[in-house]
C-alpha cells in the first residue's frame, strides 16, 4: 500500500496526487542519474590527475638525467639500457632523445591540465545541477506531508 504521504489529495484537482507522486519519483529517478554521472566525472577527474602526476615525476627523472648528459664533455661515453644490455649512444643522440622525452611529457602535462580544468568544470556545474534537484525534492516531499 502506499505511504500516507503519497495519498495526499488536493481539493478541486483531480488527479492532482498522482501526478505530484510520479513528479516526485520521476526527480529521485533524476537525481540517481546526476548522481551517477558526477561520481563518474570524479572517477575521471582522479585518473587524470593521477597520470599528471606520473608524467610530472617522468618529467624531472628525465630533466635529472638531461643536465647530467649537459656535463658530459663531447668525447665522453654514454650507454643506453635496453633490456640487460647496455648499448653504447652518442652523446648528441642521447641529449636529443631526452630532449625530444622532455618536450612530449611537457605537451602532455599541458593536456591533462586541461583536461583536469575541464573536468572540474563539469563537476561543478553537476554538483550546482544536483544541489538543486535535492532542493526541489525536497519541496516536492514537503509539499506532500
Amino acid at each position: 500500500p502506499p505511504s500516507p504521504k503519497a495519498q495526499v489529495t488536493l481539493v478541486g484537482i483531480p488527479g492532482a496526487a498522482r501526478t505530484m507522486g510520479s513528479a516526485f519519483k520521476s526527480m529521485q529517478d533524476k537525481l540517481a542519474v546526476e548522481s551517477n554521472d558526477f561520481q563518474a566525472l570524479q572517477k575521471d577527474l582522479n585518473r587524470s590527475m593521477s597520470n599528471r602526476q606520473q608524467f610530472v615525476q617522468q618529467y624531472n627523472e628525465n630533466d635529472m638525467v638531461f643536465k647530467e648528459l649537459e656535463k658530459l664533455e663531447e668525447d665522453a661515453n654514454v650507454f643506453k639500457l635496453i633490456g640487460p644490455v647496455l648499448i653504447k649512444q652518442d652523446l648528441v643522440e642521447a641529449k636529443s632523445n631526452v630532449g625530444k622525452r622532455l618536450e612530449f611529457i611537457t605537451n602532455e602535462t599541458e593536456r591533462l591540465d586541461k583536461m583536469v580544468k575541464s573536468l572540474e568544470n563539469k563537476q561543478e556545474t553537476k554538483h550546482r545541477e544536483i544541489t538543486e534537484l535535492q532542493k526541489k525534492v525536497q519541496a516536492l516531499a514537503a509539499q506532500q506531508a
